[in-house]
């Protein structure tokens, strides 16, 4: 049986400065997305030069953030929210919602799709293949902050996190590392790699990470003030992964269903 190594939450200690874990998983979830992006952009020149990736990671982390902060507040802590409304600023105390940046994101990059003059699909199937390494990052970075633990379980790589009780868990935030980083990253990536229609990469993410993100939610602890949202056993990850599923389906029928694009292929 494993126990949680509980980390110290401080990565670096320099003086009156300390930085989080979590604030160098966010930094390092940027850093690759600016690296794989600058990757595909010299691998097609012409497409997307150097201050528009830059550009677009940016606006990206932007809405990630703020779209996360507000998401949590809404989806998970409406009733604190109510309550403290300043809650909602106070980020120290934890809380980001994967929904509700990728929202944010989707808002960004509407915004700065028009100001480059680019269509915002166009912009989106760019930027998808990227994502789950942010995401990875961000679930490892919840491992380290000893949150977001599984479901009590037998088995023999099953968690006990002091901090929360003397239970057997499944470290269901390293699942979501290996489902939502690694897998989604390979599926997508390959996927991108040549030449698709319109909306296809996007839609296979939404679809891809909808689906993931469902599955890996049986083996994750209910959020505590919230429990099972629907049919007695559906949390509210589940819940909001529903419109992801259903808009990527739409999606990929949408983009393979061009006559235009059957007939440049």
């Amino acid at each position: 049986m494993l126990v949680f190594p509980q980390f110290d939450p401080v990565a670096i200690a320099l003086g009156p400065i300390s930085i989080h874990w979590y604030g160098v998983m966010y930094i390092i979830a940027f850093a690759g997305a600016w690296f794989l992006a600058s990757y595909r952009a010299n691998k097609a020149p012409g497409q997307w030069n150097r201050d528009q990736v830059s550009d677009l990671v940016f606006y990206g982390a932007l809405g990630a953030v703020l779209g996360g902060r507000i998401g949590s507040v809404f989806f998970y802590n409406f009733d604190r929210f109510l309550d403290n409304p300043t809650w909602l600023f106070r980020v120290w105390e934890g809380g980001m919602s994967f929904h509700g940046g990728f929202l944010g994101v989707l808002i960004a990059f509407y915004f700065y799709s028009k100001t480059i003059g680019k269509n915002f699909w166009e912009t989106i199937d760019f930027i998808a293949p990227f994502v789950p390494f942010g995401l990875g990052a961000g679930r490892f970075g919840n491992f380290i902050g000893g949150e977001l633990w599984g479901r009590p379980t037998e088995v023999a790589w099953g968690m006990i996190f002091p901090h929360v009780d003397n239970l057997s868990r499944h470290p269901s935030q390293l699942y979501q590392v290996a489902l939502e980083g690694v897998v989604l990253f390979f599926i997508i990536w390959w996927f991108s790699s040549s030449p698709r229609p319109r909306k296809a990469v996007s839609g296979l993410f939404s679809l891809s990470y909808g689906c993931l993100r469902f599955f890996v939610e049986f083996y994750r602890e209910p959020d505590l003030h919230l429990g099972f949202v629907a049919f007695g056993w559906m949390t509210m990850g589940q819940l909001l992964c529903i419109p992801m599923i259903l808009v990527g389906i739409g999606l990929l029928y949408l983009s393979y269903s061009n006559k235009l694009w059957f007939a440049k292929s």
